[in-house]
């Protein structure tokens, strides 16, 4: 075993779960590499030593450059606001320390494109934080996908919906403005991120991309003008010849975890939906027509990455497991040095496609990827 001094930017929601993560991956994996929560970095020093305090790190700073560049860190998650990313991200790399950058990794297509390149020049380890595609179930229907269980894929209908800016009369926030911050770059990125790794590469797509509430209540009692997006859908034709159809929103009331897919093939089909994340169902048209109809598969020892969490079957895991997964996958890129899927080359594939959508929506016509 060897310890890895880690370093994390940013304390707030996925902050704390990536600090949770490191602190526990090496028990529940068994890793060679075992995380040593050296540094923790936020906004303020006061927040810094918060969350210093809270996480069990062994030192705050309010300057990610200290965090970066500190000789004890070997290896860096970004998890701050999204406008912060590249410069962080390509002075870590520069020094050849490994980076997992949460989603979506820059604000634009250009950003995400200039940490790719940087990754590869440099060769250093490098993850695209893409957690929900890891849950046991989700890892089980892409292995019954690629061992052919549900035939050739016919169709996919995705979807990521929550409800957290649902009410209208919810004030003005950060996420009400700039395109990074709306659906499309917040939510859009985890289904798509699915659907490339369910079914494969999309070759073009007709989107629509709107705004619900155009307004929101501002602290001075006014109205402030909303600049980003709510909702947004789009239709696709992959490359291997499959259609589909995502669907995305953050005002779909009484969606609090509405990333769910259905896959149809020519042998049999497959639904699955986070709110019931422990389990999976599957049409197969191999039974017997008296007994044909979809099946509930609860997760179990059985199941990709189940046993390390759980030895019942049925008990389930939960949402900080799928990012301890994550930091084990990490930790593994960075002791084996291979690539280690999604990497930051599958998180511009994502911003491909978000890109590519936005500008369909503005241009009303179909685009080529």
């Amino acid at each position: 075993m060897q310890n890895i001094g880690i370093g994390i930017i940013g304390g707030g929601y996925m902050g704390k779960a990536h600090s949770v993560a490191m602190s526990s991956v090496g028990a529940v994996f068994n890793t060679t590499l075992r995380p040593q929560l050296e540094m923790i970095c936020a906004s303020s020093k006061e927040s810094a030593e918060r969350y210093r305090a809270a996480y069990g790190f062994n030192r705050a700073t309010d300057n990610w450059r200290e965090l970066v560049n500190d000789p004890k860190i070997g290896a860096i998650v970004v998890a701050s606001p999204q406008d912060t990313h590249l410069e962080i991200v390509l002075a870590a790399l520069e020094l050849g320390k490994p980076v997992m950058c949460e989603k979506p990794l820059g604000t634009s297509l250009e950003q995400t494109a200039q940490m790719v390149n940087m990754a590869e020049k440099t060769g250093v380890a490098n993850m695209a934080a893409f957690n929900y595609i890891r849950t046991p179930a989700s890892q089980f229907a892409r292995k019954l996908i690629h061992d052919g269980v549900i035939g050739d894929i016919t169709w996919f209908r995705g979807e990521h919906t929550e409800d957290f800016y649902a009410d209208p009369n919810l004030p003005m926030h950060w996420r009400a403005t700039d395109m990074a911050n709306g659906t499309m770059g917040d939510l859009a990125p985890h289904m798509i991120n699915a659907a490339l790794a369910l079914v494969g590469n999309i070759k073009s797509l007709n989107a629509v991309v709107e705004t619900v509430h155009k307004t929101r209540p501002t602290e001075d009692g006014g109205q402030g003008e909303v600049t980003n997006d709510d909702q947004a859908q789009f239709m696709c034709r992959f490359e291997n010849g499959a259609m589909g159809h995502l669907f995305f929103s953050r005002v779909a009331t009484g969606r609090k975890m509405g990333y769910i897919y259905e896959i149809t093939g020519t042998k049999g089909a497959i639904r699955f939906d986070q709110e019931d994340q422990n389990a999976l169902w599957l049409y197969k048209c191999s039974d017997e027509p008296a007994e044909r109809g979809f099946r509930k598969i609860l997760t179990g020892p059985e199941h990709p990455d189940y046993l390390e969490f759980c030895q019942g079957p049925g008990h389930g895991t939960g949402y900080q497991d799928q990012i301890i997964i994550e930091a084990r996958d990490f930790l593994t890129a960075i002791e084996t040095k291979k690539a280690i899927w999604p990497t930051f080359k599958d998180g511009l594939d994502v911003s491909k496609i978000v890109a590519a959508a936005i500008k369909s929506s503005d241009t009303k016509q179909w685009i080529d990827i």
